[in-house]
């Protein structure tokens, strides 16, 4: 064990290096281009990792476990990969340039083995719990050919313990047995602005321990420990842990010389201790006064290697930011930068020859020696650990035969019955809700399909015989993972299941339902899901003010504008159940097609590469058109609209809107039409990918593929200059109100811009002017050259 941790000390070295070169090379040698705009990097905050994350990847970690590196560790982490031949030397010298490594790992963009994207402070963290639940869900499938668990690793920055998202799915992996996962506290006591409080290591450690995790407090390595062995130690020992957080910073900035005139004044009368100091040399005291359990290997591998079940275990790794480097304790060094000397300083310590910088091993004394850990090391014995899995195939689409329905009500009866039909892609779905089930249409399907827990658990109401819609009984064969109110866990955890194909190589179809206002509780993790490419279903639903007798609490006014900016998520908001169908069984296609890698210039629309889908759904019984099942409807549909009335050959006026507005539209073409010609109903089943076509032509164009044209240039092509476009939706009236740049024509755009209230449908579409009176007025105002009164005016 000794020699191996001599070794594994080698390697921590050179990783150092690796990382503070890298981010010094990118900051001073680097040709500047922006000017003086720093490039930016974290020397001090990725050095207070070194020791741990060379423990873990070149020790303890096994090919099948994840981690998520804390964000301003990476280039730590990609030095590591770096020495396993994962990541190259032109990423690195172009690290925080365009295509070069990333400033925080990155699932899609970095070419090396990240597990989970991370960069927004905190969900990195808690979407490693989802990520066990995860893969306990799959191991209990029948289909499921899962091997021996890993164990899913968060290596967490003290200061991200700020971020409230970590605590809610501490409840939430509470109450589903959370295991086989790991959280590493870099304990460095320092934050962006400043120095941490006193005594927050035991709030931390009182929180965990309350939510059943096992805590490993490592705060003292083994030098600090011979010390405390000595007459006097336990006295220096209770000295060290009670000194100030800003105190120990400061002192370790300042070095040897100052920690021996403190350590003298504070022990005057203490023969033993002074005894201790005196026969330290100032670099020996140095060290062993911040030999601290985070930076000690040997510590760390007793840690690591005491942990034999799978109990969720926080390790508590006290740290120095900074350290091994002239930055060390310095209450800057956040963002902090070494200059020359100070890189030069480095570069001496570590015997860095001149020259020879980015060689992977120039900071190591026995090259071989170190290739060969580095071979050994079980992490990397298998290459690169992305999985893939087969496509389920799509069953053919289901019709619904009510007369009256709404987009809600629809979506819960396509799930029920692909759950009825069963077949592959039934038993591969899986829905969550942060308690909201039954009020999303989500009853049917759970009770055919169960809700899922590893431990069986009957449903109450029915042993006693008590009248209930629901079956709520819970078994490792459930296919419905039930969640608290907390709309970040239900994204973090669609992030996990929307993945699992890639980190354990079986395929999921997750779908997810929420009130449709409450997207933007949980929108940071949802942008976080998307940004490491997951795939699911998310459906927001009831939406609008159409859900009127709840209140400006419950009425969505800005998620489609969500759903158009969100990159990765096709938004779509269908009116009539034949159209949710359509999208419905397009997007289980969707979301399963393509892999990690660039999108192909020619299709923004990512109809090669897919990936996840927003349904904007409504509580509103509509009466259906008659059923359409022809192709040209099929693709309108998918391609974001078409046209439910087709306007003649000059028309006076366009109708456009998009979701449960169709009778509104339908009423006011019809008035419209007895003294206007030719007028037209656009159906927009979906801005978002009408913009994202349109957005996609107009680059072509640019680039010299003059005849590139998109489906609303196809829809809105033929309509004279004079016809304006009314545009009409129970959302933000920008929704829509981009369609007029597409050919020059004015449009009028109808929607809601402020909060609404309670009250009746026609009451709020009346306030708002998005009712078919509302449509009729604006075609007439245009007609007559009058101002045109504009929504809620």
């Amino acid at each position: 064990m000794s020699a191996n941790i001599e070794a594994l000390r080698e390697i921590e070295r050179q990783v150092l290096w690796t990382a503070c070169w890298t981010i010094h090379h990118a900051n001073q040698l680097r040709p500047k281009i922006d000017g003086d705009v720093k490039v930016g990097g974290h020397q001090a905050s990725s050095a207070s990792l070194a020791t741990i994350m060379t423990a873990l990847y070149f020790h303890v970690l096994r090919p099948e476990d994840r981690v998520a590196v804390k964000p301003h560790a990476s280039p730590i982490f990609h030095a590591i990969q770096y020495l396993a031949g994962q990541q190259t030397r032109g990423n690195l010298e172009n690290f925080r340039g365009f295509g070069g490594a990333q400033s925080y790992p990155s699932r899609t963009k970095d070419v090396d083995d990240v597990d989970f994207s991370t960069g927004s402070v905190g969900l990195g963290v808690g979407i490693t719990a989802f990520a066990s639940m995860v893969q306990d869900y799959i191991a209990e499938k029948a289909w499921s050919k899962a091997s021996s668990p890993g164990r899913m690793i968060a290596l967490v920055g003290d200061a991200e313990l700020d971020e409230g998202n970590i605590f809610e799915c501490l409840q939430e992996g509470w109450k589903h047995g959370l295991r086989n996962c790991w959280w590493i506290i870099d304990y460095n006591r320092q934050s962006l602005d400043g120095v941490v409080h006193e005594g927050l290591w035991a709030r931390i450690e009182a929180i965990f321990v309350a939510f059943g995790w096992n805590v490993v407090t490592l705060k003292h390595g083994v030098l600090q420990q011979q010390l405390f062995a000595r007459a006097g130690g336990l006295r220096l020992k209770a000295w060290i842990d009670s000194c100030p957080n800003v105190v120990f910073s400061a002192l370790t900035f300042q070095g040897g010389a100052a920690w021996r005139a403190r350590l003298a004044a504070d022990f005057s009368g203490d023969t033993d201790v002074l005894t201790i100091i005196r026969d330290l040399e100032d670099e020996t005291l140095a060290n062993a006064m911040t030999d601290l359990g985070g930076h000690c290997m040997g510590t760390l591998l007793d840690a690591f290697a005491s942990v034999t079940d799978d109990r969720p275990t926080l390790f508590l790794a006290y740290t120095i930011k900074g350290k091994n480097t002239p930055l060390a304790g310095h209450k800057d060094n956040h963002a902090g930068l070494m200059t020359g000397a100070q890189i030069a300083q480095l570069q001496e310590e570590l015997g860095v020859v001149q020259g020879v910088e980015w060689e992977p091993f120039c900071a190591v004394r026995n090259e071989d020696a170190m290739r060969a850990l580095i071979e050994a090391a079980p992490f990397f014995s298998r290459g690169m650990r992305g999985k893939t899995s087969a496509k389920i195939p799509v069953p053919a689409q289901i019709h619904l035969p009510d007369k009256v329905i709404s987009t809600q009500a629809a979506f819960g009866k396509l799930l029920d019955e692909i759950a009825r039909q069963g077949g592959p892609l039934a038993d591969r779905l899986v829905t969550t809700a942060p308690d909201v089930t039954v009020s999303t249409n989500l009853g049917g399907w759970v009770n055919r399909r169960g809700l899922f827990g590893r431990v069986s658990r009957g449903d109450a109401f029915r042993e006693h015989n008590i009248p209930s819609t629901q079956k709520w009984a819970f078994s490792p064969q459930g296919q419905h993972i039930e969640l608290g109110i907390a709309e970040m866990n239900l994204f973090l955890l669609l992030g996990a299941l929307g993945l699992s194909h890639s980190m354990f190589g079986e395929r999921l179809i997750p779908i997810g339902t929420v009130y449709d206002p409450f997207v933007v509780r949980g929108l940071d993790a949802l942008n976080y899901a998307c940004y490491q490419d997951a795939r699911f279903i998310i459906a927001g639903t009831p939406s609008g003010v159409t859900l009127a007798p709840e209140g400006g609490a419950h009425q969505s006014i800005n998620t489609p504008l969500i759903g158009i900016a969100q990159d990765g998520l096709a938004s779509f908001e269908p009116c009539w159940a034949d159209e949710l169908a359509t999208i419905l069984f397009w997007a289980f296609d969707y979301m399963q097609r393509g892999s990690k890698g660039p999108e192909k210039e020619k299709s923004w629309l990512r109809e090669e590469t897919g990936g996840s889908v927003y349904l904007r759904l409504s509580t509103r019984p509509l009466e259906q058109l008659l059923q359409r099942n022809d192709d040209g409807f099929r693709k309108g549909v998918i391609d974001g609209g078409y046209w439910l009335r087709k306007p003649g050959p000059n028309p006076d006026v366009v109708i456009a809107y998009q979701g449960c507005l169709g009778p509104e539209a339908i009423e006011a073409a019809g008035r419209i039409g007895n003294d206007r010609r030719d007028v037209g109903v656009l159906a927009v089943t979906s801005s978002d990918r009408l913009n994202a076509g349109w957005s996609a032509s107009r680059r072509a164009r640019r680039r010299g593929q003059d005849l590139a044209g998109s489906h609303v240039d196809s829809l809105l092509d033929g309509l004279p200059p004079h016809c304006p476009i009314i545009t009409v939706c129970d959302g933000h009236p920008l929704t829509l109100a981009w369609l007029g740049s597409v050919a020059g024509h004015r449009v009028v755009p109808l929607g809601v811009e402020h909060f609404g209230q309670t009250g009746t449908i026609p009451d709020l579409y009346r306030h708002f002017g998005i009712d078919a009176d509302a449509i009729v007025a604006a075609a007439d105002a245009h007609s007559a050259g009058r101002p045109i009164r504009l929504s809620g005016e």
